[in-house]
Parts: structure tokens; C-alpha cells; sequence
């Protein structure tokens, strides 16, 4: 059977991606930030995943408004990056785990989730920028990818409590895959920010502080919340963290924080990330 080595939360605001385009990393204005995800990097280096599955949000550029699945699962063997408008960027396309991706898809069907399945389609900031904040830039990525794409754009999105089953839906799919890999799960998104409206560069420090110290030990208090409690928290389109309860619901009820990092504002939002581990892995590693 595959191997849960670990779950990441983590923002994946466009600007980050535009920072490190332009070269802007030791900036004053950036290093805070980047400076943070130095062990996250090293963690990723030293766990050596086969496979890294990325729960993230299209932000109107694979879908647009007229077409929005609540759930879609990308099942290629290839995956390349799209222009959004300011140029393709200069990151190597993916490589899909399309066998394990074909496995999810079966155990979502019989699980009583309907992905729309993408065959083919091109992948956004939304799961490039988590990529190079854990993986840098290499000439090739060291992993394969699962992209599983979660409505948080147009109402109605799905709800926490779907988001909290579904990680435990992708956890025992990846026990009954046969193979061998190492598994990491991202669930990406937020922190808090929101783009529109009257509340428009609303974030809330305090808010965000506090889910990255609870979303590892005591996840049930977000997982219970409703979709309109993620909005007046976290804004209208930091709602996007019930997507990190993918994440917490496919890793065992006792985890380890191993780290975690916070910075605001980037750009408009609130940024941040943490690296959970199960605590038997943990022990394991231990021993």
C-alpha cells in the first residue's frame, strides 16, 4: 500500500508567483515570506514523495463562469501550464500520476463523489505556486501530481463537512493503492482575503493565526463551521480554506504540527502554511 508521509496547507496567492518570476525573493517586502518556507523545502527534501496530490481552485482560467464542477479530478499523464493573461510562465509543465489518479477517481464514484474527470486541461497558480514554495523551481518536478479541483469561485461552493469527508474518502484510496509511493497532500488557498465588495483588503490576523495552530489539533471546530462562517471569517474568497480540510481529513485524528508560518500582507491577503505529520509517523521516524 502507498504511504501518507505528511499533509501541507499553504496560500497560493498569484503575486507570489509574480515575485519569483521577477527575482524579488530577498526583497524586503518578500524575504519575511520566503524566508519562512526554507523549512518546508527542506522537509520536502528530506520526505522524498513520489506522488504529491494538490487540492486547489481555478480561478476563471481552465473554467469560467459558465461552467463550474464542484469537484474536478485531472487523470493525464501530462498537465501544462496556462497563460492568465500575462504570459505562460517559465515553470516545467507536470507529470500526472494518472494510475493512482484513475484509482481515485473509481473510489470517488463509489464513494458517492462525482468528479468532472479531465483528461487533459492546464493548471493555474492555484497549484503552481504551492509547487514551487515547497519544490523551487527545478528543471523537472521530483514529483507526479493528483489535481483535484474544488469549486470556491461562484456560489453555491461545497460545504466544510463535504471537504472533511472527501479527505477521508482520498485516505483510504490511498491505502488500497497496491504500489509502493510516498504520498503528500496539499490543500492550498487563503489565508484570509477578500477581493470584492465592501469588505474589499479585508484580512484578519487574528483569525488566520489561529487556524494554523488549530487546523492540526482540533480541526472539528472549522470542519463544523458553515460555508458562510468561512466567509465572515476568513472573506469572501478566503472561504478557499475549506479546502485545506481535504488535507486534515485524509490524515489520522492525532497529528504533529512540525511547522508553520504566517506573513501579511502579501499582496492583499494573509499568507501562510503548515506541515502536519501523522503522530505514528512521527514516532516511527523516532524510533
Amino acid at each position: 500500500m502507498a504511504e501518507l508521509i505528511g499533509g501541507c496547507g499553504t496560500s497560493h496567492v498569484p503575486s507570489i508567483g509574480i515575485a519569483l518570476d521577477r527575482g524579488l525573493q530577498d526583497t524586503p517586502d518578500w524575504k519575511p515570506f520566503f524566508d519562512g518556507y526554507i523549512p518546508a523545502k527542506e522537509w520536502i527534501a528530506e520526505q522524498k514523495p513520489d506522488i504529491a496530490v494538490v487540492i486547489f481552485n481555478d480561478h476563471g482560467n481552465a473554467f469560467f463562469l459558465d461552467r463550474v464542477p464542484t469537484l474536478a479530478l485531472g487523470v493525464a499523464e501530462d498537465y501544462q501550464i496556462i497563460d492568465e493573461g500575462w504570459g505562460k510562465r517559465d515553470i516545467p509543465p507536470f507529470k500526472g500520476a494518472a494510475d493512482f489518479s484513475w484509482h481515485l477517481a473509481d473510489a470517488m464514484v463509489e464513494g458517492h463523489f462525482d468528479p468532472l474527470i479531465c483528461r487533459e486541461i492546464e493548471l493555474d497558480h492555484g497549484i503552481q505556486v504551492p509547487m514551487e514554495l515547497f519544490f523551487g523551481r527545478p528543471e523537472a518536478w521530483p514529483v507526479k501530481i493528483v489535481p483535484i479541483f474544488v469549486n470556491t469561485v461562484q456560489y453555491p461552493i461545497p460545504t466544510p463537512q463535504r471537504m472533511w469527508e472527501l479527505g477521508q474518502l482520498l485516505r483510504r484510496a490511498i491505502e488500497s493503492w497496491p504500489g509502493d509511493e510516498r504520498i503528500v497532500v496539499f490543500g492550498t488557498g487563503g489565508l484570509t482575503h477578500q477581493l470584492q465588495g465592501a469588505r474589499a483588503g479585508f484580512m484578519n490576523r487574528d483569525a488566520d493565526k489561529a487556524w494554523l495552530a488549530e487546523i492540526g489539533p482540533n480541526p472539528e471546530k472549522y470542519r463544523d463551521w458553515t460555508r458562510e462562517q468561512f466567509v465572515e471569517t476568513f472573506g469572501s474568497e478566503g472561504a478557499e480554506l475549506i479546502m485545506w480540510l481535504v488535507m486534515r481529513g485524509a490524515m489520522d485524528a492525532d497529528v504533529r504540527t512540525v511547522m508553520s508560518h504566517y506573513y501579511a500582507p502579501a499582496s492583499m491577503t494573509g499568507a501562510g502554511m503548515v506541515v502536519l505529520e501523522n503522530e505514528v509517523h512521527a514516532t516511527e521516524e523516532a524510533a
